[in-house]
């Protein structure tokens, strides 16, 4: 399992005395070159929810990657760290006046949306704004499937940005989501025929787009499922379909043909992870008599692991390679009982005391955008970052 994790972020791990989230800069990085190899000529837009670090972020915008923001104060962290302002979109489609004005405000140009309400709202507070439409799609084959809150049909899509031309905005794109950590391509060439159907409803209209979007859900590669299997998502079957559509789209549009992704587990997920501690390895019996052990470790739910309810991250007990091992019920520090792993029992050192540390892998992705600022007294992680071999300690998460 240390084989897997990659000499910069072991070292770090080792390194370190006390709980934070590392951050291998380098690797995430490399993982933004193998993207833009794989899909070239296209625009990322990463997907700042994922990982507000500024580190990370300046890493991303350093080798040339925009942002894609959800609110004002996303889009002022990125302009902070001097990316400019038509390298953001703000990827929300919720939002209210006040929020579209500051947008504008702050000199972002390219809105998305999803409905003739904002459209009009849009037009009201970001006059002349560039506006695309997300689509709905089914979510099927994501681990969090994202299908209900965003997007619209076909129908609407083509009146939302039939409105959005007549009030004077200009209807720029179209996106899709196929679902955060998506594990089948199949999800993606169903996206494509939704995209190019949609395109051709809009050209009988006259409506000529210049960009499709094709959002966020590329898989990382590091997790566990609920029952401990590894996820294995087909990355390459992915990116092949994504090649082929975009030759397709291109094909079809009476225009060049730009597209953007929002990649944000997928570059950062795999190249984080957490040096947590143990607090206690137990054993009781429940109500029916089954002996359990439960091993409770300093971070949980809610200071790093919010996702762990549909996935699980694999461990490192660092020192207790060939001792005796247990199966246990993993769980946070908290006083809350969804404070635990999704998965029923782990296989754990049985000689764990407390204090011994403990590496959670493939953290890198929501660690620090979902922690609580102190549910139950428990303070967010501090981060730290490594780039070849050299460190750098952050402010807290």
């Amino acid at each position: 399992m240390i084989a897997d994790l990659g000499v910069r972020l072991a070292s770090a791990l080792a390194a370190a005395s006390s709980d934070c989230v590392v951050f291998d800069l380098t690797g995430v990085g490399s993982q933004y070159d193998h993207l833009v190899r794989e899909l070239p000529g296209v625009i990322v837009r990463f997907a700042m929810k994922a990982c507000p670090v500024d580190e990370v972020l300046t890493c991303l915008a350093d080798r040339g990657a925009g942002f894609d923001a959800a609110s004002p104060t996303e889009i002022e962290q990125a302009l902070r760290l001097g990316v400019p302002a038509d390298r953001i979109h703000y990827g929300n489609t919720v939002k209210s006046d006040a929020n579209i004005a500051e947008a504008h405000r702050l000199g972002v140009r390219t809105f998305a949306t999803d409905s003739v309400q904002d459209v009009a709202a849009v037009a009201a507070h970001a006059p002349g704004a560039r506006v695309y439409c997300r689509l709905a799609t089914s979510g099927e084959g994501a681990l969090w499937g994202l299908s209900r809150k965003f997007g619209c049909s076909q129908d609407d899509a083509v009146r939302v940005l039939t409105a959005a031309r007549a009030a004077g905005l200009t209807p720029a794109g179209l996106s899709v989501h196929v679902g955060s950590q998506q594990m089948t391509y199949e999800a993606w060439r169903q996206a494509l025929d939704q995209l190019a159907d949609t395109m051709v409803a809009l050209l009988e209209q006259g409506i000529v787009l210049d960009h499709v979007n094709f959002g966020g859900g590329l898989p990382a590669l590091g997790y566990l499922d609920r029952h401990g299997r590894s996820l294995e998502p087909p990355l390459d079957k992915m990116f092949a379909v994504l090649r082929e559509g975009m030759d397709e789209l291109r094909h079809l549009n009476a225009a060049p043909l730009a597209f953007v992704m929002e990649p944000g587990r997928h570059l950062v997920a795999d190249h984080g992870a957490i040096r947590a501690h143990v607090y206690r390895l137990t054993e009781r019996r429940q109500p029916d008599g089954e002996l359990v052990h439960w091993l409770y470790l300093s971070c949980g739910k809610f200071n790093g692991l919010y996702e762990m309810d549909e996935l699980c991250h694999r461990l490192v007990f660092p020192g207790h390679f060939d001792n005796e091992y247990v199966a246990a019920v993993v769980a946070g520090p908290t006083c809350d009982s969804d404070d635990a792993h999704a998965i029923a029992h782990r296989l754990v050192p049985k000689a764990l005391t407390s204090g011994d540390p403990v590496w959670v892998l493939s953290a890198g992705a929501y660690a620090t955008s979902y922690m609580t600022q102190g549910f139950n007294g428990f303070a967010p992680l501090p981060h730290t970052t490594v780039r070849d071999g050299i460190g750098r300690a952050g402010a807290a998460a």
